[in-house]
């Protein structure tokens, strides 16, 4: 009875050590991982392209009232930038609301723009979405109907990597168009939106491999 003790408390010892080595293995897989992935969002978050689109795809933010919210604003006019400049013939504004007293979000975009010179028949609108990938799935059906075969994706620096990894893989012929300036302008309002933007990204790829 005694002899058998000792060989049972090795046994569990070496499943402690296992464990252990498992949770630290995993833990400095998930920081080399996430600082990869900051990095790459970083690294990307200017990348912005020439290229002419069809259309360019509004992706959605918060508004206040019948207005745009900072964020959003700049999203709108980055696009009505590339419209005025013909790199891109139409825009698609996306964005739905959570809240029936509160307008959507591409309702209020294409107000926003057509106020600001474009003309109403080269805007589209879609109003369901809520989040990003709904934002590019209703895009896409937009533009299968409409005849659109290129897109350029407008929205915040910080957002673009996962947005354009989204579109991509939806098999949608994108390029980036990042905004010029950001409403993240110091690191206090930049580093909780990088966090997030770090999870979703991990979160959207994890989901990838399933």
């Amino acid at each position: 009875m005694n002899s058998s003790r000792p060989v049972k408390r090795s046994s569990m010892t070496r499943t402690k050590r296992r464990v252990l080595l498992a949770v630290v293995f995993i833990t400095i897989f998930f920081i080399i991982w996430t600082g990869i992935t900051v990095q790459g969002i970083l690294s990307s978050m200017h990348e912005s392209s020439s290229r002419s689109s069809d259309a360019a795809i509004v992706l959605g933010a918060a508004v206040e009232g019948e207005d745009p919210s900072p964020v959003f604003r700049e999203r709108i006019e980055q696009a009505i930038r590339l419209y005025t400049s013909g790199r891109v013939d139409n825009l698609i504004f996306t964005g739905g609301s959570r809240n029936v007293a509160v307008p959507a979000e591409a309702h209020v975009g294409r107000k926003y723009a057509i106020e600001h010179g474009v003309r109403p028949e080269h805007i589209q609108i879609e109003t369901k979405s809520i989040t990003t990938q709904e934002n590019l799935e209703y895009s896409l059906e937009i533009g299968n109907r409409e005849g659109y075969r290129t897109y350029t994706i407008v929205s915040d620096p910080l957002h673009m990597k996962r947005s354009m990894k989204m579109a991509t893989e939806m098999g949608m012929d994108v390029v980036p168009s990042p905004t010029q300036t950001t409403a993240y302008k110091s690191w206090s309002t930049r580093i909780p939106f990088l966090i997030r933007e770090t999870v979703m990204y991990m979160a959207y790829t994890i989901k990838g491999w399933n």
